[in-house]
């Protein structure tokens, strides 16, 4: 042998014309989707996906999304003219309907299909297949040990496997029996395909919440609107004051219910020094109908407590004040009548008015100004809210006249007056100073250009309208996910064998051994399980945790003793 590799040594000359005259396989067309759906189908393929489709859905935090608010995405592509384009083009303002993100989505979709499918047809044949075969020596098993029956108990080794197979049943093993009418009959025994099993049902539900979630983002929608005191929502898409539709949405879709908010409380804290004057509890009466021929039916609308109508929750998630105004141009006639929202700005619901009254002639009239509950003025002169109640409302306001600019077609934020293009009437800088109002007084605006009332006060409230078909069936998979992790982190795949014999003095001779798939640190505590039911079961004087091993015979057969061994199994004569 040392003379043969000398002689390789001494001539690499052929080796290495053998290696040049090698002729790798062609992997060809086939070959090569084999090898890409392989590759595809790994778990490791789909963790650097999910990977993957997180980092992809960062731009739709980054930048203004189209089915969101299309004016944002046009004043920012506008505003940013060298590089809007090219984002535009990137799809980067539809994120979750662009190309891209698509494809990531659909490759992970189909990679954990193709993880699944196979192992769950895999895992399938093994539940229908018997336990494996008994192992010739059981010695070489991790958990192993023996037993002896006495011959006085009469306990033949059919008997004792039978007996066996019955207890391993009660523990919940999947028992197959061999040859029980032979000299040496054996069993094995599995169990812990829940294992197994959880671990397809997290996979498969895995799966369930990419399907539910894309569902919602299909076919769900969302909106806002703000309601006051006495107005109603019908649920058309004329009727939010935002509306954000899914990719596939249809108007089809909307049901036709109607909601009124008849009246809306706010509890204040007025015990804790500390937190005087906190909001501690909202309440909104609310009127409703599921169809326009329905019977009206009351409810109570609540922060983390929804109205469900048409397959849409409704939530409450914001409130203010409305102060009810009435506007006459320079005519005389009402320009504008009705409750105006004011946006909280800070503590003690101190709120900002803006009102813009296009329809006075001869010239448009614009306000600005604040809401207070209850209002103090310190001794600068300058006006704050002490509570956020209604103890001493009042109005605080700038007036302007001029072209609003609402006829060229640009959008405008109700809240926001621009007024560079308009003239002042009022404002502190001014002979005819601000405007001051308390509920029931009239302002007559300077010039002739008419005159503003504060005729009441009003709440309102801000609802978020959902519409998420997918919701509940992610929460269900996500739920099952859950389940199946944990009983895939916490059952353990077991296999038992147990082999009997009769020996020659009469004595029964029983082995076991035992072996976990994957790492099992109570397997040890399962052996000793089997040993002390097989014990109590047959009557045998077991003591501890010691394993007992077949007894040592002498030269004429006759004095045999039972030697208890270690955990390092028997010793070759045994």
């Amino acid at each position: 042998m040392s003379e043969r590799v000398k002689a390789n040594k001494k001539s690499p000359a052929p080796v290495a014309a053998a290696k040049a005259d090698a002729a790798l396989p062609v992997l060809g067309p086939l070959g090569m989707l084999r090898w890409a759906w392989t590759q595809l189908t790994s778990m490791r393929t789909a963790l650097f996906l999910l990977l993957l489709l997180a980092v992809a859905a960062v731009p739709g935090s980054l930048f203004p999304q189209r089915p969101a608010n299309p004016f944002v995405v046009t004043q920012y592509i506008k505003d940013n003219a060298e590089y809007g384009e090219l984002l535009d083009t990137l799809q980067l303002f539809d994120v979750c309907s662009s190309a891209w993100f698509s494809a990531i989505y659909i490759l992970l979709f189909i990679s954990l299909i193709g993880c699944v499918v196979p192992r769950a047809i895999a895992h399938y044949k093994a539940m229908r297949s018997q336990p494996p075969r008994t192992p010739k020596r059981l010695s070489r098993l991790p958990e192993y040990g023996t037993l002896v029956v006495p011959a006085s108990a009469n306990f033949p080794a059919s008997d004792a496997i039978n007996s066996a197979a019955g207890l391993l049943r009660k523990r919940g093993y999947r028992v197959e029996v061999r040859d029980d009418d032979g000299a040496r009959p054996s069993l094995g025994a599995e169990r812990g395909f829940a294992k197994e099993v959880g671990n397809l049902v997290f996979h498969t539900s895995l799966i369930g919440v990419l399907v539910s979630v894309a569902i919602g983002g299909l076919f769900g929608y969302s909106g806002q609107r703000i309601l006051v005191e006495g107005d109603t929502f019908v649920n058309t898409l004329v009727g939010y004051d935002q509306f954000t539709p899914g990719t596939n949405f249809q108007s089809s879709q909307l049901q036709p219910y109607s909601i009124q908010l008849d009246k809306f409380d706010v509890v204040f804290d007025r015990e804790s020094p500390g937190k005087f004057g906190q909001p501690i509890d909202f309440n909104a009466e609310v009127t409703t109908r599921e169809t326009p021929d329905a019977p009206a039916k009351q409810e109570v609308l609540k922060v983390n407590e929804p109205v469900t109508l048409g397959g849409t929750s409704i939530y409450l998630t914001g409130n203010g004040y409305a102060p009810v105004v009435t506007i006459r141009d320079g005519a005389g006639n009402v320009a504008m009548q009705g409750p105006v929202v004011a946006k909280l700005q800070g503590e003690n619901y101190y709120s900002s008015v803006v009102i813009k009254v296009p329809d006075a002639k001869p010239d448009q009239l614009g306000f600005v100004g604040f809401f207070l509950p209850t209002a103090f003025i310190t001794d600068e002169g300058i006006s704050f809210s002490g509570d956020p109640d209604l103890f001493n409302p009042q109005l605080t306001l700038n007036s302007y006249f001029g072209d609003l600019g609402l006829d060229n077609g640009s959008p405008q934020n109700v809240f926001e007056l621009d007024v560079a293009d308009l003239t002042p009437l009022n404002n502190r800088n001014l002979e005819a100073g601000g405007i001051t109002l308390a509920p029931g007084s009239t302002y007559t605006l300077p010039d002739g250009k008419g005159s503003i009332s504060f005729d009441s006060v009003k709440r309102y409230v801000g609802v978020d309208i959902h519409h998420n078909p997918g919701q509940l069936y992610a929460l269900i998979f996500a739920l099952l996910a859950v389940a199946g992790l944990i009983v895939s982190l916490y059952v353990n795949r077991r296999r038992v064998w147990i082999r009997t014999g009769t020996h020659d003095d009469g004595r029964t001779m029983v082995e076991y051994g035992l072996l976990a798939r994957g790492e099992d640190h109570r397997l040890a505590g399962e052996a000793q399980a089997i040993r002390k039911l097989l014990a109590e079961e047959w009557d045998l004087d077991d003591s501890g945790s010691t394993q007992q091993t077949p007894s040592r015979q002498g030269d004429n057969g006759a004095d045999s003793v039972t030697t208890p061994t270690g955990s390092a199994g028997p010793t070759k004569d045994q």
